[in-house]
């Protein structure tokens, strides 16, 4: 597998773009010959209602004689795509079809795009329900916060398979795993960071709750007002149960107050963070800018102050992206025969994923490549020994 280098990327013209994506950017070809009358019969009528009548009798064989028990559906509502915010289903498929897309090159799984034309978190529920014959697992995307969690709950409770949001979960897995490697390149331990979340949307809620589960015991979040903290009485339900947990010294204030004394602070937002505020934190602090297209400080300024410093783009080190997570999460998932992805698989695939640097460890390589092609196998096979528990 080859990629384009980041001065490639500069060439790239919208026509290209465009061209690029007529006619969408995904097919659906057939795995048996259809070249005679008898290649017919088999894979359509009379062969296939044998199939069909024997699925009717032991359902068991609906995941064996169907693409099924090996499809991914990806599920949007268009509410909350990339960094264009909410603009609608139809706008949103070929940022699906290029989910299914990574799916199939980074997974080996087959996947379907489906953008909802409602935003009612009843619809969408019932919808997916619905559907369930017809997959094997369940990709949430780009839905907006905090509806994204209320969905993604009730499907968890509802269908008896893999569910996963994410732009929740992918991103917080591929978070820890950087922590895990920065932590280690500044030879501390993740449980001895004070960390800061800056956003406390869907991958801030998430990252939050992973690095909490890994053994991350003091991490201060904000949102758009400040910190979240208990006194305050402006919390959402999921924001306020944050605020339970995390926090510890009821910091008040905003970025510069939580900055502090911080040895991490990871960017899951719009805001920038200002260079005086960056300032106050520890030596060899690590910076994660996640934002983009403009992370919230760029990497040659957090560079003053930090001994690690990562983003979401390609064309800087470290890049922390979550094809490095979902592909094997829902490879390992389905292999294993799990109906639920849980925490421990989650912190588990972190783990796989960072242990992947080995001595190669530095300060420019906390994480492997998005194409080490060692990835997907390290991250399926330590959720597929985490599946009894999830069955």
């Amino acid at each position: 597998m080859s990629i384009e280098t980041s001065s490639d990327l500069t060439t790239i013209t919208d026509e290209e773009i465009f061209n690029a994506h007529l006619g969408g950017k995904l097919s659906v070809a057939s795995k048996m010959p259809l070249n005679s009358k008898r290649d017919l019969s088999i894979a359509y009528t009379p062969g296939v209602a044998k199939v069909s009548q024997a699925i009717a009798d032991d359902p068991a064989m609906h995941a064996t004689h169907t693409w099924a028990s090996r499809l991914v559906a990806v599920i949007s509502d268009g509410t909350a795509v990339l960094g264009l915010g909410d603009i609608g289903a139809a706008a949103s498929l070929p940022v699906m079809e290029g989910k299914s897309a990574l799916f199939k090159e980074f997974g080996g799984l087959d996947s379907i795009p489906l953008v909802l034309n409602t935003t009612d978190v009843d619809e969408i529920v019932e919808t997916v329900i619905r559907l369930r014959p017809s997959f094997g697992a369940v990709n949430l995307e780009d839905i907006s916060a905090p509806r994204c969690f209320e969905i993604e709950k009730r499907l968890i409770e509802a269908l008896d398979c893999p569910v996963m949001h994410d732009d929740q979960h992918g991103t917080a897995v591929v978070v820890l795993a950087a922590l895990i490697g920065a932590a280690r390149h500044t030879k501390r331990e993740i449980s001895s960071l004070k960390v800061v979340v800056s956003g406390a949307g869907s991958a801030g809620v998430a990252v939050t709750n992973l690095l909490l589960q890994a053994g991350v015991a003091d991490v201060i979040v904000l949102d758009s007002r400040g910190t979240i903290h208990r006194e305050r009485d402006d919390l959402n339900a999921v924001k306020a149960e944050l605020a339970g947990r995390t926090n510890r010294d009821d910091v008040m204030g905003g970025l510069a107050e939580a900055l502090e004394g911080a040895d991490v602070v990871v960017g899951l937002s719009s805001s920038q963070f200002d260079e005086a505020a960056v300032a106050k934190m520890n030596k060899d602090a690590i910076i994660f800018a996640l934002s983009n297209p403009t992370p919230e400080i760029m990497p040659d300024v957090a560079k003053k102050y930090a001994a690690v410093v990562a983003t979401g783009r390609s064309d800087f080190p470290n890049q922390i992206n979550n094809v490095l997570a979902f592909p094997g999460i829902f490879r390992g998932a389905l292999d294993s025969g799990a109906k639920k992805i849980t925490e421990a698989m989650k912190v588990a695939a972190a783990h796989a994923i960072a242990e992947l640097v080995g001595d190669d460890l530095a300060a420019d390589f906390i994480i492997p490549s998005a194409i080490d092609e060692r990835v997907m196998p390290a991250v399926a096979a330590a959720v597929g020994a985490l599946a009894e528990s999830a069955k």
